[in-house]
Protein backbone atom coordinates (compact mmCIF):
# COMPACT_ATOMS: atom_id res chain seq x y z
CA UNK A 1 0.00 0.00 0.00
CA UNK A 2 2.70 2.72 0.63
CA UNK A 3 4.65 1.53 -2.29
CA UNK A 4 1.92 1.53 -4.47
CA UNK A 5 -1.24 4.02 -3.30
CA UNK A 6 -0.05 5.54 -0.44
CA UNK A 7 -3.27 7.46 1.39
CA UNK A 8 -2.25 11.58 2.13
CA UNK A 9 -2.89 10.20 5.70
CA UNK A 10 -0.44 7.27 6.09
CA UNK A 11 1.77 7.41 9.27
CA UNK A 12 2.48 3.85 12.01
CA UNK A 13 1.36 5.74 15.06
CA UNK A 14 1.13 4.44 18.17
CA UNK A 15 -2.78 3.13 19.22
CA UNK A 16 -4.32 1.51 22.08
CA UNK A 17 -4.74 -2.16 21.42
CA UNK A 18 -7.66 -4.18 22.50
CA UNK A 19 -6.73 -6.97 24.96
CA UNK A 20 -10.10 -8.20 26.31
CA UNK A 21 -13.72 -7.25 26.20
CA UNK A 22 -15.73 -8.75 29.48
CA UNK A 23 -18.79 -8.65 30.66
CA UNK A 24 -19.83 -6.81 34.22
CA UNK A 25 -22.65 -5.75 36.13
CA UNK A 26 -21.92 -2.21 35.14
CA UNK A 27 -21.82 -3.12 31.45
CA UNK A 28 -18.71 -3.99 29.24
CA UNK A 29 -15.13 -3.93 30.25
CA UNK A 30 -12.17 -3.51 27.70
CA UNK A 31 -8.41 -3.94 28.40
CA UNK A 32 -6.13 -2.06 26.51
CA UNK A 33 -2.19 -2.47 25.42
CA UNK A 34 -0.26 -0.51 23.55
CA UNK A 35 0.03 -1.07 19.21
CA UNK A 36 1.20 0.52 16.23
CA UNK A 37 -1.84 1.40 13.13
CA UNK A 38 0.72 -0.26 10.83
CA UNK A 39 -0.68 -3.48 12.44
CA UNK A 40 -4.22 -2.75 11.44
CA UNK A 41 -3.27 -2.23 7.76
CA UNK A 42 -0.50 -5.48 7.51
CA UNK A 43 -3.43 -7.77 8.80
CA UNK A 44 -6.73 -6.01 7.99
CA UNK A 45 -5.83 -4.97 4.29
CA UNK A 46 -4.20 -8.38 3.53
CA UNK A 47 -7.14 -10.24 4.61
CA UNK A 48 -9.19 -8.43 2.81
CA UNK A 49 -7.20 -8.28 -0.43
CA UNK A 50 -6.98 -12.05 -0.12
CA UNK A 51 -10.46 -12.84 0.37
CA UNK A 52 -11.58 -10.19 -2.70
CA UNK A 53 -8.58 -11.98 -4.79
CA UNK A 54 -9.76 -15.42 -4.41
CA UNK A 55 -13.43 -14.28 -4.81
CA UNK A 56 -12.83 -13.00 -7.88
CA UNK A 57 -10.71 -15.65 -9.41
CA UNK A 58 -13.49 -18.13 -8.85
CA UNK A 59 -17.15 -16.87 -8.47
CA UNK A 60 -18.67 -19.90 -8.54
CA UNK A 61 -16.64 -21.45 -5.43
CA UNK A 62 -16.65 -20.25 -1.75
CA UNK A 63 -13.11 -19.18 -0.56
CA UNK A 64 -11.50 -21.99 1.42
CA UNK A 65 -8.30 -22.22 3.36
CA UNK A 66 -6.29 -23.06 0.48
CA UNK A 67 -7.16 -19.91 -1.74
CA UNK A 68 -7.09 -17.64 1.56
CA UNK A 69 -4.15 -19.28 3.38
CA UNK A 70 -3.12 -15.80 5.53
CA UNK A 71 -7.29 -15.72 6.33
CA UNK A 72 -6.99 -19.09 7.60
CA UNK A 73 -4.30 -18.42 9.88
CA UNK A 74 -5.70 -15.85 11.41
CA UNK A 75 -8.47 -18.26 12.30
CA UNK A 76 -11.09 -16.91 15.11
CA UNK A 77 -10.95 -12.88 14.38
CA UNK A 78 -12.24 -12.56 17.74
CA UNK A 79 -9.57 -14.36 19.38
CA UNK A 80 -7.56 -11.10 20.62
CA UNK A 81 -4.67 -13.06 21.75
CA UNK A 82 -4.04 -14.47 18.49
CA UNK A 83 -3.30 -11.30 16.38
CA UNK A 84 -3.15 -7.17 17.27
CA UNK A 85 -6.22 -5.76 17.48
CA UNK A 86 -6.67 -1.83 17.64
CA UNK A 87 -9.91 -0.25 17.91
CA UNK A 88 -11.72 2.58 16.24
CA UNK A 89 -14.03 4.90 17.15
CA UNK A 90 -16.89 5.03 15.34
CA UNK A 91 -19.55 7.40 16.44
CA UNK A 92 -23.13 8.08 14.79
CA UNK A 93 -24.13 12.03 15.05
CA UNK A 94 -27.46 12.91 15.29
CA UNK A 95 -29.30 16.18 15.93
CA UNK A 96 -32.49 16.17 17.59
CA UNK A 97 -35.56 18.94 17.13
CA UNK A 98 -37.56 17.84 20.32
CA UNK A 99 -40.30 20.66 19.82
CA UNK A 100 -40.66 19.13 16.10
CA UNK A 101 -39.93 15.54 16.90
CA UNK A 102 -37.56 15.31 14.42
CA UNK A 103 -34.21 13.85 14.15
CA UNK A 104 -31.03 14.18 11.51
CA UNK A 105 -27.60 12.24 11.52
CA UNK A 106 -24.24 13.16 10.13
CA UNK A 107 -23.34 10.97 6.94
CA UNK A 108 -19.44 11.03 5.45
CA UNK A 109 -18.14 9.70 1.98
CA UNK A 110 -14.97 8.40 2.18
CA UNK A 111 -12.49 9.48 -0.45
CA UNK A 112 -9.96 6.91 -1.60
CA UNK A 113 -7.62 9.17 -2.30
CA UNK A 114 -7.27 10.51 1.06
CA UNK A 115 -8.08 7.36 3.54
CA UNK A 116 -6.11 4.02 4.14
CA UNK A 117 -9.36 1.70 4.12
CA UNK A 118 -13.01 2.33 3.30
CA UNK A 119 -12.39 4.62 0.85
CA UNK A 120 -15.31 4.91 -2.00
CA UNK A 121 -17.74 4.05 1.08
CA UNK A 122 -20.13 5.96 3.12
CA UNK A 123 -19.79 5.81 7.11
CA UNK A 124 -20.59 7.80 9.84
CA UNK A 125 -18.99 10.85 11.18
CA UNK A 126 -16.80 11.29 13.11
CA UNK A 127 -14.35 8.44 13.03
CA UNK A 128 -10.84 7.81 13.68
CA UNK A 129 -9.00 5.16 15.54
CA UNK A 130 -8.51 4.84 19.29
CA UNK A 131 -4.92 6.30 20.24
CA UNK A 132 -3.32 9.32 21.91
CA UNK A 133 -3.05 12.75 20.16
CA UNK A 134 0.62 12.43 20.00
CA UNK A 135 3.00 9.80 20.60
CA UNK A 136 4.90 11.43 23.00
CA UNK A 137 4.69 9.93 26.74
CA UNK A 138 2.87 11.76 28.58
CA UNK A 139 0.05 11.77 26.14
CA UNK A 140 -0.66 7.97 26.76
CA UNK A 141 -2.63 8.07 29.86
CA UNK A 142 -4.20 11.68 29.47
CA UNK A 143 -5.70 10.94 25.92
CA UNK A 144 -6.67 7.35 27.32
CA UNK A 145 -10.08 8.09 27.52
CA UNK A 146 -13.18 7.24 25.08
CA UNK A 147 -14.64 10.88 25.42
CA UNK A 148 -11.79 12.80 24.65
CA UNK A 149 -10.90 10.86 21.56
CA UNK A 150 -14.57 11.41 20.47
CA UNK A 151 -13.94 14.90 21.35
CA UNK A 152 -10.83 15.58 18.99
CA UNK A 153 -12.63 13.97 16.30
CA UNK A 154 -15.61 16.31 16.25
CA UNK A 155 -13.16 18.43 16.41
CA UNK A 156 -11.01 17.53 13.39
CA UNK A 157 -13.86 16.03 11.22
CA UNK A 158 -17.08 18.26 11.92
CA UNK A 159 -15.30 21.64 12.48
CA UNK A 160 -11.74 21.12 10.18
CA UNK A 161 -9.68 22.05 12.60
CA UNK A 162 -6.40 20.73 12.90
CA UNK A 163 -4.90 17.35 14.42
CA UNK A 164 -1.58 19.15 15.72
CA UNK A 165 -2.37 19.64 19.18
CA UNK A 166 1.24 20.97 20.32
CA UNK A 167 0.96 17.62 22.34
CA UNK A 168 4.78 16.59 21.44
CA UNK A 169 5.88 19.55 23.72
CA UNK A 170 3.04 18.97 26.28
CA UNK A 171 -0.46 17.23 27.02
CA UNK A 172 -3.23 18.87 25.69
CA UNK A 173 -5.55 20.61 28.76
CA UNK A 174 -8.51 19.25 27.76
CA UNK A 175 -9.99 20.97 31.04
CA UNK A 176 -9.00 24.50 29.63
CA UNK A 177 -10.29 23.45 25.36
CA UNK A 178 -13.40 25.43 25.11
CA UNK A 179 -14.94 22.74 22.90
CA UNK A 180 -14.69 20.61 26.12
CA UNK A 181 -15.92 23.04 28.48
CA UNK A 182 -19.23 23.90 26.71
CA UNK A 183 -19.86 20.36 25.40
CA UNK A 184 -18.84 19.22 28.96
CA UNK A 185 -21.51 21.32 30.13
CA UNK A 186 -24.39 20.20 27.89
CA UNK A 187 -23.51 16.89 28.92
CA UNK A 188 -23.95 17.46 32.31
CA UNK A 189 -27.77 19.51 31.96
CA UNK A 190 -28.39 16.31 29.34
CA UNK A 191 -28.39 18.71 25.66
CA UNK A 192 -25.71 16.32 24.74
CA UNK A 193 -25.83 12.26 25.47
CA UNK A 194 -23.43 9.78 24.75
CA UNK A 195 -24.50 5.89 24.65
CA UNK A 196 -22.27 3.05 23.88
CA UNK A 197 -24.01 0.63 21.12
CA UNK A 198 -21.46 -2.03 21.15
CA UNK A 199 -18.11 -3.43 19.58
CA UNK A 200 -18.16 -4.43 16.23
CA UNK A 201 -15.67 -6.45 13.44
CA UNK A 202 -15.85 -5.89 9.96
CA UNK A 203 -16.36 -9.48 8.61
CA UNK A 204 -14.19 -8.74 5.25
CA UNK A 205 -11.31 -6.91 6.89
CA UNK A 206 -12.02 -8.03 10.75
CA UNK A 207 -11.26 -3.86 11.54
CA UNK A 208 -12.43 -3.39 15.33
CA UNK A 209 -15.03 -0.44 15.87
CA UNK A 210 -16.96 0.58 18.85
CA UNK A 211 -20.17 1.98 18.25
CA UNK A 212 -21.15 5.17 19.82
CA UNK A 213 -23.81 7.71 19.61
CA UNK A 214 -23.94 11.58 20.24
CA UNK A 215 -27.61 13.13 20.35
CA UNK A 216 -27.38 16.98 20.55
CA UNK A 217 -30.16 18.94 21.07
CA UNK A 218 -30.78 20.93 18.17
CA UNK A 219 -29.56 24.14 19.72
CA UNK A 220 -26.64 23.04 20.87
CA UNK A 221 -25.76 21.50 17.77
CA UNK A 222 -26.63 24.87 15.60
CA UNK A 223 -24.17 26.43 17.90
CA UNK A 224 -21.43 24.10 18.41
CA UNK A 225 -21.39 23.77 14.45
CA UNK A 226 -22.19 26.65 12.76
CA UNK A 227 -19.24 26.26 11.08
CA UNK A 228 -19.18 22.84 10.09
CA UNK A 229 -17.29 21.81 6.97
CA UNK A 230 -18.51 20.29 3.60
CA UNK A 231 -15.38 18.53 2.89
CA UNK A 232 -12.72 17.48 5.52
CA UNK A 233 -9.26 15.25 5.08
CA UNK A 234 -10.88 12.31 4.49
CA UNK A 235 -13.70 13.08 2.26
CA UNK A 236 -17.27 14.92 2.49
CA UNK A 237 -20.01 15.23 4.17
CA UNK A 238 -23.25 14.02 2.76
CA UNK A 239 -26.36 15.77 2.94
CA UNK A 240 -29.93 15.74 0.73
CA UNK A 241 -31.27 18.54 -1.36
CA UNK A 242 -34.56 19.41 0.19
CA UNK A 243 -35.60 22.35 -1.75
CA UNK A 244 -34.77 24.90 1.19
CA UNK A 245 -30.89 25.33 0.58
CA UNK A 246 -30.48 23.60 3.67
CA UNK A 247 -28.70 20.56 3.39
CA UNK A 248 -27.44 19.36 7.01
CA UNK A 249 -27.39 15.56 6.78
CA UNK A 250 -29.76 12.80 6.60
CA UNK A 251 -33.19 12.66 7.91
CA UNK A 252 -32.89 9.84 10.75
CA UNK A 253 -35.83 7.77 9.36
CA UNK A 254 -36.55 3.95 8.94
CA UNK A 255 -36.43 5.15 4.93
CA UNK A 256 -32.93 6.57 4.59
CA UNK A 257 -31.85 3.62 6.91
CA UNK A 258 -32.94 1.02 5.10
CA UNK A 259 -32.02 3.00 1.92
CA UNK A 260 -28.44 3.07 3.43
CA UNK A 261 -27.67 -0.04 4.78
CA UNK A 262 -29.50 -2.01 2.43
CA UNK A 263 -28.65 -0.73 -1.03
CA UNK A 264 -26.10 1.67 -0.94
CA UNK A 265 -22.17 1.35 -0.76
CA UNK A 266 -21.99 1.55 3.51
CA UNK A 267 -18.87 0.49 5.76
CA UNK A 268 -20.19 -2.59 7.63
CA UNK A 269 -19.66 -0.28 11.24
CA UNK A 270 -21.75 2.98 10.03
CA UNK A 271 -24.32 -0.02 8.64
CA UNK A 272 -24.57 -1.77 12.02
CA UNK A 273 -24.51 1.63 13.92
CA UNK A 274 -27.48 2.51 11.97
CA UNK A 275 -29.20 -0.32 12.49
CA UNK A 276 -28.45 -0.69 15.80
CA UNK A 277 -29.71 3.00 16.32
CA UNK A 278 -33.04 2.77 14.83
CA UNK A 279 -33.41 -0.36 17.16
CA UNK A 280 -32.90 1.84 20.05
CA UNK A 281 -34.23 5.50 19.00
CA UNK A 282 -36.74 5.48 21.77
CA UNK A 283 -34.10 5.49 23.97
CA UNK A 284 -31.63 8.04 22.02
CA UNK A 285 -34.40 10.49 21.57
CA UNK A 286 -34.99 10.62 25.31
CA UNK A 287 -38.10 8.52 24.99
CA UNK A 288 -36.81 5.38 27.16
CA UNK A 289 -33.73 3.56 28.83
CA UNK A 290 -31.81 0.75 28.14
CA UNK A 291 -28.85 1.74 26.33
CA UNK A 292 -25.54 2.48 28.39
CA UNK A 293 -24.71 5.94 28.50
CA UNK A 294 -20.94 7.12 29.15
Amino acid sequence: MRDLAKPRLFENRTCYRLLEVSDTANGPDLTFGRGQYFDVINICEAAAHEYAAAALAAPDKPVSASSAPFRAAIADPTDLARRPVMAATSTLVIRYDGSADEAEFILHWRDPAKVASGGGLYQVMPVGMFQASHDAAWNEANDFDLWRAILRELSEELLGESEDYGSDLKPVDYEAWPLNQALGAAREQGKLRMYWLGLGMDPLTFVTDMLTVAVFDADLFDETFRRIVTGNEEGHRVGLEDGTGRSLGIPFSEEQIGRLTGSEPMQPAGAALLQLAWQHRKVLLGQGDGVPRF
